[in-house]
């Protein structure tokens, strides 16, 4: 099992550029990654535009482990994801012969026309295999290291539950918080130095404000206790002398 598995997302549609969709799919691949041991690193929000689709892709494709897309596979003209995972990956879109089967009956057995909307939903890359989708059944795709899912919510939480299983994971990273009750202005300097004397950790500070004051909550994260303990004391022991020399100024 590697160490560090990372990944990125592509999040596609002008809906979520214009506000018009408010999204809810980043924090929840977010939350299932960091469980399963996997770094989400980056995340691109493209327009439904081909070009910007396929750099998106290629660049990530290149760099993370894994990419998971949302978004733009739906029977609607501008729902192109599948068409541009397959020019950014050099291969044909076309009808795949099993979602296409398994469509035509579904809509067969509910007494609706198998229009070539519908159809469209049945396209992928030639050589992707499926990712099922147990609500409206028709599926998204994986190709290479490039995962295809719906943009709604709810079918994108079922297909990330059949995606997680196939997913090689990495050392899952633990984590301490310290509340500094300094702003960041007062210990940037000091917790600076901490960092680059702990390079096997990774030390995040989140500025808050309650009451007219400033404090600071510091988390540690590191992917062993060897790594996350001397650098927690580190910061205690800073936040500890910071104090000090508040109460002695």
């Amino acid at each position: 099992m590697p160490d560090i598995v990372t990944a990125a997302m592509v999040v596609i549609g002008d809906e979520i550029l214009s506000g018009r969709t408010k999204d809810k799919n980043i924090g929840h691949l977010a939350d299932i990654l960091t469980a399963i041991g996997i770094d989400l690193k980056e995340v691109r929000i493209v327009p439904d535009e081909e070009d910007e689709i396929v750099a998106a892709i290629n660049a990530v494709r290149a760099r993370h482990t894994y990419v998971f897309t949302t978004g733009g596979i739906g029977p609607t003209h501008d729902d192109i994801t599948a068409d541009s995972v397959s020019k950014a990956f050099g291969v044909p879109c076309e009808y795949d012969e099993k979602a296409y089967a398994m469509l035509e009956a579904h809509y067969q057995a509910r007494e609706m026309a198998f229009t070539e909307a519908r159809k469209r939903m049945a396209r992928m890359p030639r050589g992707a295999d499926h990712i099922d989708n147990p609500i409206s059944l028709a599926p998204g795709f994986r190709i290479g290291n490039v995962h295809v899912m719906a943009g709604v919510p709810s079918i994108f939480q079922a297909m990330l539950d059949n995606v997680v299983p196939t997913l090689a994971t990495g050392t899952k990273l633990i984590s301490a918080t310290v509340q500094c009750p300094f702003g960041e202005g007062t210990i940037g300097d000091a917790l600076g130095a901490i960092q680059r004397a702990h390079p096997d950790t990774i030390i995040g500070s989140y500025p808050k404000y309650l009451d007219g004051k400033f404090w600071t909550e510091l988390v540690v994260r590191a992917r062993s206790e060897a790594a996350l303990a001397p650098a927690v004391k580190a910061v205690e022991e800073m936040v500890a002398a910071k104090a000090a020399d508040a109460t002695t100024a």
